[in-house]
């Protein structure tokens, strides 16, 4: 059964699973647009209503397929959230870019400033054919994906960026605004200085990285802002296990993590719970998750976590969640 959670102190309310639409824009391999259609059917029969994706998953082709299939809903059945940050534009056809396959052809460029964000989103809203969305996520913002021109970047944000999406939220072209990143530090930095919705966290609130702990989840308490929990698998290695090739933060796992996730296996395996069980629940039940998103083009992947999800737990593996692992890895 889904639940409803309310986004900061807005009007918004997104169920607590969210289909994340990375997969469906041939993230790592073709998918065909029957395939797309039937996850995002199969998504929709079991009571998701909050379908997140970006200009980024495959260059507009995520939002065109998932506009297509959300026309045939009643808008207001459903929330939906998109990115802005990167703005496309007509290019040459590829056979991959960024990691994803035969994506649209476009070209696309940061841009952080408000024409930038503005022009995004109407790009955004074409492609989804929708004349608003809901949430919007500043995309990877911070020095994780920019390094030294992250300066720049954040130059742009918050000097005409934000009081953008202030203005686009108070015209009704969004409902709320946020980040949607990798990385804690950046969300503590804007916190201090514009008042945020929600921030879309990947990787760093999960059953092995949990460093948002250490400061971020108290700052979103204190200032009612939401938290949407994405990456819970941290690229992969939670839902492989510590195998040899196992990925970590995008790239192959380290020893150190590797052993890390050797001791979190024996930990749950113990209690008859295997790790990809482990993570789903542990992302779900955290308090500070308004939505938790789950990626993937596979109704078989889809269906195999909602059954994991439906699983009961024993009350010791509820309590290695509080503490039984390490805050940081």
């Amino acid at each position: 059964m889904m639940k409803q959670r309310q986004i900061g102190k807005t009007d918004v309310f997104v169920t607590d699973l969210a289909f994340g639409a990375s997969g469906i824009g041939n993230m790592g391999r073709m998918v065909s647009d029957e395939e797309a259609n039937t996850v995002l059917e199969r998504a929709w029969a079991e009571g998701i209503r909050y379908f997140d994706t970006a200009p980024h998953y495959g260059r507009g082709l995520s939002e065109k397929r998932l506009g297509r299939f959300l026309k045939q809903k009643n808008r207001d059945d459903f929330v939906l959230s998109t990115k802005v940050g990167r703005v496309l534009s007509p290019g040459p056809a590829l056979e991959e870019a960024d990691g994803f396959i035969n994506p649209l052809p476009n070209t696309v460029r940061y841009d952080y400033s408000g024409d930038g964000l503005e022009a995004s989103l109407e790009h955004s809203l074409e492609l989804l054919q929708v004349t608003h969305v809901d949430i919007v996520y500043i995309h990877d913002i911070g020095a994780y994906t920019h390094g030294a021109r992250n300066d720049r970047h954040m130059a742009q944000l918050l000097g005409s960026g934000i009081g953008r999406l202030q203005d686009l939220k108070q015209r009704g072209k969004i409902r709320a605004f946020g980040l949607g990143v990798n990385e804690t530090g950046v969300c503590l930095d804007i916190l201090k200085q514009a008042e945020l919705d929600v921030i879309l966290l990947a990787g760093r609130l999960t059953l092995l990285d949990r460093q948002a702990e250490s400061e971020l989840v108290d700052v979103c308490r204190a200032r009612e802002t939401s938290l949407v929990l994405g990456g819970i698998f941290n690229s992969g290695i939670l839902a492989t296990g510590p195998v040899e090739g196992a990925w970590y933060d995008y790239q192959p796992a380290s020893r150190e993590i590797l052993e890390k996730v050797i001791v979190l296996k024996r930990q749950f395996e113990a209690l008859a719970v295997p790790l990809p069980t482990a993570a789903l629940h542990f992302a779900r039940r955290h308090p500070s998750a308004a939505s938790v998103l789950m990626g993937t083009a596979k109704v078989s992947s889809l269906e195999r976590n909602l059954v994991a999800l439906a699983r009961e737990l024993p009350a010791d593996c509820l309590r290695l969640f509080d503490h039984g692992t390490e805050k940081s890895v």
